[in-house]
């Protein structure tokens, strides 16, 4: 998919219709987050999906679907809507629309649903990730946004996640 196909791109709330779409993209996002958290499926081929569960049913947060055309591409799972402070609990673009802009589009169209103070994390030995959130933060917040790090709770044996911090203005 390249830059032409991002005027196509849409991003809609999900709906409990589109659940099972999410789930089967949710399984590509822990396969790949699994390089960096070390997490394996279960026997029945699952990950864990607690922030799966939550994104559609947990008050304070809103599941986001990403498509171009007809195709699913992606989704976003927002938490934190009924605090002060957003997070972009997950996102996630199928590696075939990487690269051309989609990324950057849906979440920005994402982030500005929902002004105010937001924070996002990513795994430090992810550099792609790395990159992508940086760009973003520059995007959204020139020279206004923040980056920490913090340990993954009740993952000591894991490296610590960084944080950026932002704020994202109407």
């Amino acid at each position: 998919m390249n830059d032409t196909r991002t005027a196509d791109l849409r991003v809609r709330l999900a709906t409990i219709e589109d659940r099972s779409a999410v789930e089967r993209l949710w399984l590509m996002f822990r396969h790949d987050m699994s390089e960096y958290q070390g997490g394996l499926p279960a026997a029945d081929g699952t990950f864990r999906s607690e922030r799966l569960e939550s994104a559609f049913t947990g008050d304070g947060w809103a599941p986001y679907l990403l498509t171009c055309g007809d195709h699913l591409v992606g989704f976003a799972f927002v938490r934190g809507l009924d605090g002060p402070v957003r997070a972009l609990n997950s996102f996630f673009v199928v590696r075939g629309a990487r690269r051309g802009g989609v990324g950057l589009r849906a979440v920005q169209q994402v982030l500005r649903r929902h002004p105010g103070r937001w924070e996002v994390a990513f795994q430090r030995d992810n550099a792609g990730g790395a990159a992508f959130w940086h760009r973003v933060a520059e995007e959204v917040a020139p020279g206004a946004w923040s980056r920490t790090e913090r340990a993954v709770p009740g993952r000591p044996s894991l490296p610590a996640d960084l944080w950026l911090s932002f704020i994202v203005r109407r």
